[in-house]
């Protein structure tokens, strides 16, 4: 009877076959299709006792199944699959449009910044905060649009009517451009910034805005937040606060 004292690799053979068993049956239960579970069920323990007690009638039976199982399973249990399949999809498109939700406009704001640096050209987002800056609107144009790398590359072009002054964006959107800001009085920032770069620190100051500045002299990109400029920033780092400032990136 020693042929019959199981070995370590059975042991761990037999648990790797529980355990995967015991995952497909919580799939299924959570899934809908039990019967299409209990079908491949007894299908495994139909070849085991067949190998067991070497029913020959039945090995055939099983054999012949086996050349043809793909079809016979899908045409016996069309409804179970289709069931799970459509779970599986839905359940896809809930996560595609959570993740399309959280902090889909950065990287078309990051992929804009990357080019207006590249090529040198001024820019001023402002990334609007709790605190709405509506009175400076009022200097602008509200576009209420969608973001996308290409429509702020064109707002920010030297040829456009509205590349001067900032972009706001609000509730994920392109709200307004060409919007004046008020510039800083900080003498800290006067006596070396720039018009552009000082508007991003005056606003920073009395909102608690995020201001992203791309330099036309240079084309270093800069952000502007609670009255302070972080200079010289790389795209990595600017995408680093952008996900800490605004807890979405």
């Amino acid at each position: 009877m020693h042929f019959l004292t199981p070995g370590l690799n059975d042991v761990i053979d037999i648990a790797l076959v529980a355990v995967l068993l015991f995952l497909g049956m919580q799939f299924f239960k959570r899934n809908g299709g039990l019967q299409l579970f209990g079908f491949l069920l007894i299908l495994l323990l139909s070849y085991f006792l067949t190998t067991l007690f070497e029913l020959k009638m039945m090995t055939y039976v099983l054999n012949q199944i086996k050349n043809y199982w793909f079809l016979v399973f899908i045409i016996l249990f069309q409804p179970e699959i289709r069931v799970v399949l459509a779970k599986f999809n839905q359940r896809y498109n809930i996560l595609e449009l959570f993740h399309r939700k959280q902090g889909s406009i950065y990287p078309k704001i990051l992929n804009a910044v990357s080019i207006l640096s590249f090529r040198s050209k001024g820019s001023l987002i402002v990334i609007e905060g709790t605190n709405r800056i509506d009175q400076y609107l009022q200097s602008g144009e509200i576009l209420d649009s969608a973001i996308s790398a290409k429509l702020l590359l064109t707002i920010f072009d030297n040829r456009s009517l509205l590349h001067d002054g900032a972009v706001v964006i609000r509730n994920n959107r392109i709200h307004a451009c060409k919007v004046v800001l008020p510039l800083s009085e900080n003498l800290e920032y006067t006596r070396e910034q720039g018009t552009r770069h000082l508007a991003a620190i005056g606003i920073s100051e009395l909102t608690d805005s995020v201001v992203i500045i791309t330099s036309e002299e240079t084309g270093k990109i800069s952000v502007a937040k609670r009255g302070h400029l972080i200079p010289n920033l790389s795209l990595d780092e600017l995408a680093q606060i952008l996900k800490d400032e605004t807890k979405q990136a």
